[in-house]
């Protein structure tokens, strides 16, 4: 069951009043002024308040025109951004920014008697060349043991670095649990791996998610059959996907812990193979099938579903005002670079009035919509896929141009599972640098970017996963789903509508999944302008109840994102 609930619908909870949307605002606005800017800048945010206030909304006004014409005068540019953290850079660089590890609190611990009689221990020696022998010797272990919980341990990890991840592990392990997985150090000890508190089905087919350490209840281990022989060195990725699939329940402890994996778990000549065998596996069990490649990290596979046959209808809905500049940009790099045949576009005409846009719609031959008044975005689409009778339908920006030639089918090949609800891309900004890769909700959503706020190019950034929401510059959706969910909300006029359905999505059962490897240009806000109102916003507050009990379960739960930072949260 995916754990998004929606907030303003349960009749039982208090709707959050203006007062309380004003502080969590105020809140959320002081922690980032806390931790960026110089010391100017925060004098002048608490100055000049809120940002639905009357001062900043003069200071505004008045202060970016003035603040654009110093930048021209003096031939300045805001600052570049930061480079990515990739794996092979030195140690001692840490990720996230304030994490440091003699400042990481101790977590709740079990009684240290509650080890020994609660958890076998069973210890893995991966230096040696015969994985099956270490199979068959952990699942004897299991089947001699007598206590409810089984801990796998690196034959070289110190005893007490055991003891403690077990006490760690077991205090979470609450009746009706059957896995407790924890963060781990993994072999660069300031940038960890921290891990989601939910495991999702796509990411886990992506990476081992749950990695090490972890407890396993032990009549769980029995039901599944234990460790397979065959999985190779993937035994515990492939004995975690086959317990996604058996619906066990997972729970995660938030706190980084030693006894994690060997440093061979990390290698690809060690793991690689045996990857993407257990994740092929995983796919022909679920009768998706496809074809499964290394993932450029080790242990992290990249994996692709076949197309539907026959290939389904796809319709592209395109909204635009004017520019056509932009949309004969986008439509000219749709038909130059796609290999997909079977796919229409329609372009959603919000009261055109240039002479030269007139005669493209006039000239071309695509389908026109009017969609006059003002601009409203969720209901210009809405209007759009209701013209529709594609089977699939992308919602698509005029301002964007497809660099990925077989885009259609990589997002119709996702879009296409019985679990999946939408399915979006990577938008590149006019420099080149990554500007979308998927949306997280930390505490409230905004754009993932390993070109900045992400700086750490690891198996999380780079995987084929499940993520809260995509944007609506480039979603795929089954058009007949999208009719059940009742299209956008078009009370959510200009903002935050692409981040609510794909929210709802998951609330009646259908994940979002993000794919890396399809990428598109994006010239941010270059048609219609930096429109962000902040009654959107407050809408979109109440509906999911953001800054209070929402939850991010795919992201992280150790990371809060503040302006263009990551932080470690310490609890």
């Amino acid at each position: 069951m995916i754990p998004i609930s929606q907030y303003d619908v349960d009749p039982a909870v208090p709707a959050i009043t203006d007062r309380e949307i004003r502080r969590r605002w105020a809140e959320f606005r002081g922690r980032i002024r806390m931790v960026s800017g110089n010391r100017l800048q925060q004098v002048l945010g608490r100055l000049f308040g809120p940002e639905d206030g009357l001062r900043y909304r003069l200071v505004r006004l008045v202060g970016r025109p003035v603040l654009r014409l110093v930048r021209r005068l003096r031939g300045t540019t805001p600052p570049a951004r930061r480079t990515v953290l990739h794996l092979d850079v030195p140690d001692e660089v840490y990720f996230p920014v304030n994490l440091r590890e003699n400042l990481l609190e101790r977590p709740d611990l079990a009684p240290r008697d509650a080890v020994s009689s609660s958890i076998t221990v069973v210890r893995i020696d991966e230096s040696t060349t015969e994985s099956r022998q270490v199979v068959d010797g952990a699942n004897r272990a299991v089947r001699s043991a007598t206590t409810d919980w089984v801990l796998l341990a690196d034959v070289d990890t110190l005893e007490g670095d055991v003891e403690f991840a077990g006490r760690a592990l077991l205090a979470r392990a609450a009746e009706g649990v059957d896995i407790v997985y924890a963060d781990e150090f993994g072999p660069h000890p300031h940038r960890p791996i921290l891990k989601p508190p939910y495991i999702a089905p796509h990411t886990l087919l992506s990476y081992n998610v749950v990695g090490r350490p972890a407890l396993v209840r032990r009549t769980t281990w029995e039901d599944l059959g234990g460790l397979r022989p065959d999985a190779g060195w993937a035994f515990e990725h492939d004995f975690y996907l086959r317990a996604s699939e058996a619906g066990v329940t997972f729970a995660h402890v938030p706190t980084i812990l030693h006894a994690g994996r060997s440093r061979a778990g990390f290698e690809a000549s060690h793991i690689d193979g045996d990857t993407v065998r257990v994740v092929r596996d995983a796919l022909e069990r679920r009768g998706w099938g496809g074809v499964v490649t290394t993932g450029g990290l080790p242990g992290l596979a990249h994996w692709r579903p076949p197309v539907p046959d026959p290939a389904p209808r796809v319709d592209i809905v395109i909204p635009t005002r004017d520019r056509v500049d932009l949309m004969r940009r986008c439509i000219d790099s749709i038909t130059a670079r796609t290999t997909y045949s079977n796919y229409d576009i329609i372009i959603l005409d919000n009261d055109s009035k240039d002479p030269e846009t007139l005669a493209y719609f006039r000239e071309g031959p695509y389908r026109v919509v009017p969609c006059p008044g003002p601009f409203n975005y969720a209901w210009i689409v809405n209007r759009g896929v209701a013209h529709s009778t594609a089977d699939f339908v992308i919602t698509l920006n005029n301002d964007t141009i497809v660099v990925t030639p077989d885009w259609i089918e990589r997002l119709v090949a996702v879009a296409a599972l019985p679990d999946v609800g939408f399915v979006g891309a990577c938008l590149l900004d006019e420099d080149g640098q990554r500007e979308h890769e998927s949306i997280v909700a930390v505490p409230y959503p905004q754009h993932l970017r390993t070109d900045s706020n992400y700086p750490n190019d690891d198996h999380f950034a780079r995987a084929v996963r499940d993520v809260v929401a995509v944007t609506g510059a480039i979603q795929m959706v089954r058009r007949d789903w999208w009719s059940h969910l009742g299209g956008m909300d078009e009370e959510l006029k200009v903002t935050m509508n692409d981040v609510d359905i794909c929210l709802r999505s998951q609330v009646e059962g259908r994940y979002v999944v993000y794919l890396p490897d399809v990428q598109l240009y994006h010239h941010v806000s270059s048609s219609r302008g930096s429109l962000d109102p902040l009654d959107d916003r407050n809408r979109f507050i109440r509906r999911w109840d953001i800054f209070g009990n929402f939850r991010d379960p795919y992201f992280p739960e150790s990371l809060v994102l503040l302006g263009e930072q990551m932080y470690y949260r310490f609890r």
